[in-house]
């Protein structure tokens, strides 16, 4: 059964790409069963041999069926006259009423269900008028009333394979909406993961690089007359460098492929936790922090504490970078509701990057947005350039 199955799809392809040909071949095999039916007879209508006539009816109902497709109303109304003519000459002559199904059936598998009823009530009534008027039927004759019946159920079976056909479509027509949508879903995510990662390389080399180029310049500045200052800067040159890598190494982590071994082996992201290791590195490349804490401090949300972590560093790098020198002021706010992040610097006049350019400070930006907060970053017309950022982080609620 599996055989005969393929066979017939296979056969089913061929006649879809050829609709010219299968109609052709259907025509013949139609108008062939019909005049077999014709010579052997049956039940209702005797055996007889056949005629000129009937080969001719035959070459015309073949060829209406081969044009049905091309042109479907035409080919229904010639059928139409042709059995109507048969009916009334020779008491509906086989071929041509099975071609006039045929049409019916194509007329209601394309057009629509209002029209294809519309022309099958006028072919029907157009036959069984010729049958009773012209051809002497009786009008409840079975065979004038079959007619009706006939054109009927061809139409009914039209309908039905257009309604299918329309499913199908339809269904199609879902899958490749769904398939594109996944796609764009897809480019969506793997655009929104190369921001991410190309941020978190910025929050890590910048800060970090920054640090090495200051120490860098101290030691080749003191050189010479402060060889123990130089070989502290060298020092933490060499930490700064350690610790960018350690944070590469962490950052690429997520490029790694499922279950590979160094990845569970990755630190976590960095927190407010290493607030103090930031401070401490700023320090020692020069930088003084003046860092004040208002509320009680806790445990953050994992991406919000990040999220904190990096404004602060990207904060102070850049007021390490492009501030007038002086003390930076850090204030960490906690409240039942957020936390926030002021960062206070003497910026130069004019600054050097303008406010609110600059990758880092859309980073920052960025970060907040993820988690739900807001970041300003602005002079106060005083000479003083202000970082604020406010971080929803919702209290725990306390056990009764």
């Amino acid at each position: 059964m599996s055989a005969i199955g393929s066979k017939l799809r296979v056969w089913r392809g061929r006649a879809l790409s050829h609709p010219q040909l299968s109609d052709l071949v259907l025509g013949l095999v139609v108008t062939a069963l019909v005049l077999a039916a014709t010579v052997i007879g049956g039940d209702d209508q005797e055996s007889r041999p056949l005629h000129g006539t009937d080969y001719t009816a035959a070459v015309a109902a073949a060829a209406l069926i081969a044009g049905r497709r091309r042109w479907p109303l035409p080919v229904l109304a010639l059928a139409t006259l042709a059995t109507a003519a048969a009916t009334a000459e020779t008491n509906l002559l086989p071929a041509f009423a099975a071609a006039a199904l045929v049409c019916v059936y194509t007329v209601a598998s394309t057009a629509g269900r209002a029209a294809a009823w519309s022309y099958t009530v006028v072919a029907a009534t157009l036959v069984y008028l010729a049958a009773v008027l012209l051809g002497g039927a009786g009008w409840r004759q079975p065979e004038s009333v079959s007619v009706l019946a006939w054109g009927g159920l061809a139409t009914a079976l039209g309908e039905v394979a257009r309604v299918r056909r329309a499913y199908l479509e339809a269904v199609l027509e879902r899958a490749d909406r769904a398939e594109r949508s996944r796609e764009e879903e897809a480019r969506r995510r793997v655009v929104e993961e190369r921001l991410r990662i190309a941020r978190e390389l910025h929050d890590v080399v910048a800060h970090h690089i920054a640090m090495i180029n200051v120490q860098a310049g101290v030691a080749a500045h003191v050189l010479g007359d402060q060889p123990d200052q130089a070989r502290n800067s060298m020092a933490e040159v060499r930490r700064a460098a350690r610790t960018v890598l350690e944070e590469l190494s962490t950052v690429l982590g997520v490029l790694r492929a499922p279950g590979d071994p160094a990845e569970a082996a990755a630190e976590p992201p960095p927190g407010l936790n290493r607030l103090d290791d930031l401070l401490r590195t700023l320090t020692a490349a020069g930088l003084r922090v003046e860092h004040t804490q208002e509320g009680d401090a806790r445990d953050l949300p994992a991406a919000v504490d990040h999220a904190a972590f990096r404004i602060v560093q990207e904060a102070l790098t850049n007021a390490h970078k492009h501030g007038a020198g002086g003390t930076v002021r850090l204030c960490l706010a906690y409240t039942h509701r957020d936390v926030s992040i002021v960062v206070d610097n003497a910026q130069r006049v004019p600054p050097p990057v303008p406010a609110g350019t600059g990758y880092g400070l859309v980073g920052v930006r960025e970060r907040a947005t993820a988690v739900g907060g807001t970041v300003t970053a602005d002079g106060d017309g005083a000479g003083t350039f202000r970082v604020r950022a406010h971080l929803p982080a919702p209290a725990p609620r306390s056990a009764p």
